[in-house]
């Protein structure tokens, strides 16, 4: 059986801890543990904060989480803590160079998490994510976002641009 976690206040304070071994602990509603408990997101790069599965060791769903930022923040913070160890997607917020216009081709960017550089092996590896989002599969297996291309500075843009 799945508790849903709605945006009302009673429903607001999921019972989410962690044990000593640092495993995150949700207690249903009729009192029950259920230890190594994982937050999974149903949409992790269209929304985010919406649709979170807490899976147990089984891999069986036993909370659902509507809306993220309706969760009280002590349990969301053990929740987002747990869910950036999961989710590594760095945001490309500037390309710096291209080393060829044909694939593959090698891509140096600064991203939310640093410089870093990665191979596009085929144009194939770029998609689109709504109107103005991509992702760029890098050939380690890295994904990279880019969340709107119009926020993106000129010379990036350009660069992007040969690729779409």
């Amino acid at each position: 059986m799945t508790d849903s976690i709605s945006k009302t206040p009673a429903e607001q304070a999921l019972r989410l801890e962690r044990d000593a071994a640092g495993r995150l602990v949700f207690t249903d509603a009729a009192g029950h543990p259920h230890t190594g408990v994982v937050p999974v997101r149903a949409f992790p790069i269209a929304a985010p904060d919406e649709g979170v599965s807490l899976v147990n060791t089984e891999g069986h769903e036993v909370a659902w989480i509507d809306s993220l930022p309706a969760v009280a923040p002590a349990a969301r913070a053990l929740i987002e803590e747990e869910l950036a160890l999961r989710d590594f997607v760095p945001e490309i917020t500037r390309l710096k160079s291209v080393s060829s216009f044909g694939t593959p081709s090698v891509w140096t960017v600064e991203t939310d998490r640093g410089e870093t550089s990665f191979i596009l092996k085929g144009e194939e590896d770029i998609r689109r994510l709504a109107r103005t989002g991509l992702l760029i599969a890098g050939s380690q297996g890295v994904q990279y976002s880019v969340r709107d291309m119009t926020a993106l500075d000129r010379g990036s843009r350009r660069l992007l641009e040969r690729f779409l």
